[in-house]
């Protein structure tokens, strides 16, 4: 389990003017309050944020140069530093940013035909130490402010394209997200005015406090769970998150968890070869998953030289078979298509390059037919 130590506040910033960005309306009208005569300066302060998208007060025309100059002396809107920007041969673009303290996340842009999606980090490394992902291998690192989670969103927005089709945002970057909640939550209050909820997409390793605290939110995100393996001796193997919240806890929260009527469970599903991919691996998946309004996301895993020969992916008449094994079990399944890859983008790959990575306090993985 994670070390807390790993994942505290943002260090105090260098700069001591108050940053406004990842600030609610209730919280941007309380902080400026002293400084604005009339009420709507406050909601045109604020769409000039998360609608303009400005980077500093001299962009918001709407308000009067004097006004400007009082708010740059005592606050500031700018975001973290792109360092980076990587594109990928199909269309993918990964993000590095730097943030105030030098920690970088990196966040990734998937564009399809018909839709967009966002790949977005909650934490500047992790400390879960899952034993197929390169962020781990990294180690922990802290949580991001709302202003951090925000910012990706707004950046990958104002550098993509002008023409965009629909926007979904995953969570599924750099960290565990229900490990920084209340950051999360004042994030997401913040994007639901611009990104409908529906079209957003929380995913965890597990963690069974945040799974129940996100269970009473009015606007839930989807619920994503990254399980990768259908018994305890492998997941733990692979995930040591699953020591402290074994597969039974875990399962017995998610059928307690509120649902719409046609909404159900995502369980990501890494294959990794001779591992976890053989048809009673599929047999055994179907019946954890039994009675759960569930569909897998079957993910082969994406190799990094890092993580070692172990992981590696089945073949893909394997993968196919794992498929058609679940859809017979009744399962609905999907096959991740592999995006980014070339560029480190893909799932698993994001790391934080601006330390020396910790390692894995294991290298050993069974290996079974």
């Amino acid at each position: 389990m994670a070390d807390p130590s790993l994942l505290g506040d943002v260090p105090t910033p260098s700069d001591p003017r108050i940053h406004l960005l990842g600030l609610t309306r209730r919280q941007l009208s309380d902080v400026l309050e002293p400084w604005i005569d009339r009420p709507f300066r406050v909601d045109q302060i604020y769409r000039a944020l998360y609608e303009g998208g400005a980077e500093d007060f001299e962009a918001m025309t709407s308000l009067s140069r004097e006004l400007r100059r009082q708010l740059q002396d005592r606050f500031r809107v700018d975001p973290p530093e792109v360092e980076s920007h990587q594109p990928s041969a199909d269309g993918t673009v990964k993000y590095l940013f730097r943030l105030d303290d030098g920690a970088t996340i990196e966040t990734v842009d998937i564009p399809e035909e018909r839709r967009r999606t966002l790949c977005i980090s909650s934490q500047a490394g992790c400390a879960l130490a899952c034993r197929f992902c390169v962020t781990g291998f990294w180690g922990g690192g802290r949580n991001l402010t709302p202003g951090e989670i925000v910012a990706q969103v707004l950046a990958a927005k104002r550098l993509g394209p002008a023409r965009a089709p629909s926007l979904n945002l995953v969570f599924m970057g750099m960290g565990e997200p229900l490990l920084n909640l209340e950051n999360l939550e004042q994030a997401l209050e913040i994007l639901f005015e611009q990104i409908s909820w529906r079209r957003v997409t929380v995913s965890t390793a597990g963690v069974i406090p945040g799974i129940e605290q996100m269970a009473t939110w009015k606007k839930r995100p989807k619920l994503a769970i990254s399980l990768h393996a259908a018994d305890d001796d492998r997941r733990s193997e692979i995930m040591p998150i699953n020591q402290k919240y074994p597969l039974a806890d875990l399962l017995k929260t998610l059928r307690a968890f509120p649902l719409t009527p046609q909404e159900k469970l995502t369980f990501e599903y890494l294959l990794i070869r001779e591992f976890n991919d053989s048809l009673k691996d599929a047999d055994l998946l179907a019946r954890v998953l039994s009675g759960l309004r569930a569909k897998v996301n079957l993910i082969p895993i994406n190799p990094d030289p890092s993580l070692g020969e172990s992981m590696r992916p089945p073949a893909p008449e394997r993968i196919d078979a794992f498929r058609e094994q679940l859809l017979r079990r009744g399962l609905f399944a999907s096959i991740r298509r592999r995006r980014g890859d070339d560029v480190s983008a893909a799932c698993g790959q994001l790391r934080a390059p601006h330390r020396a990575p910790r390692g894995f306090p294991g290298t050993t993985t069974r290996r079974r037919s």
